[in-house]
């Protein structure tokens, strides 16, 4: 069996891509066995919303055009996808019923939908940086975008 890297816990390793995309600043060895599944944006979930829907297809197609993006990656895309939505969804009550609502016993309270929010940003953070999506990750990212990418990405994510 092969040996496990990062057994205990720690910081987790960056994927291969990444390191190549931040031009591997620690110039440690890259892992040459590491899967090099083949890029490609899978159809996006049945069980997304139609505004994660419309995540998907909008992130989606910028991961594809750095290579960051393949069958293996669904579940992450599509968990990102998820809390963007809701994030959407709990911001549209927010602007609805406000921030404070009444409690039953008539005291004002939290609204339920602000931890819903900041739950959904929190978890749209992390998944933004295993992506290299995130201003701090992006500034890691000495990226060459294709030809055909480089103003789209640029108008999207610089």
């Amino acid at each position: 069996m092969a040996a496990r890297k990062n057994p205990g816990g720690g910081r987790k390793p960056k994927p291969t891509a990444l390191k190549l995309l931040h031009g591997n600043p620690g110039k440690r060895p890259l892992n040459q066995n590491e899967p090099k599944p083949r890029p490609r944006l899978p159809r996006a979930p049945a069980h997304l919303s139609d505004a994660a829907r419309r995540e998907w297809q909008r992130a989606g197609r910028f991961l594809l055009q750095l290579g960051l993006m393949t069958d293996l990656d669904v579940a992450a895309l599509a968990a990102y996808c998820v809390a963007y939505g809701r994030w959407g969804e709990a911001e549209e009550a927010l602007r609805t019923h406000g921030v404070l609502i009444k409690s039953p016993s008539g005291h004002p309270m939290q609204s339920p939908y602000l931890a819903v929010a900041n739950r959904a940003m929190e978890q749209m953070r992390s998944l933004l940086s295993e992506f290299g999506m995130s201003p701090a990750s992006r500034s890691r990212v000495d990226a060459v975008p294709l030809p055909d990418a480089s103003s789209a990405f640029a108008r999207e994510f610089g």
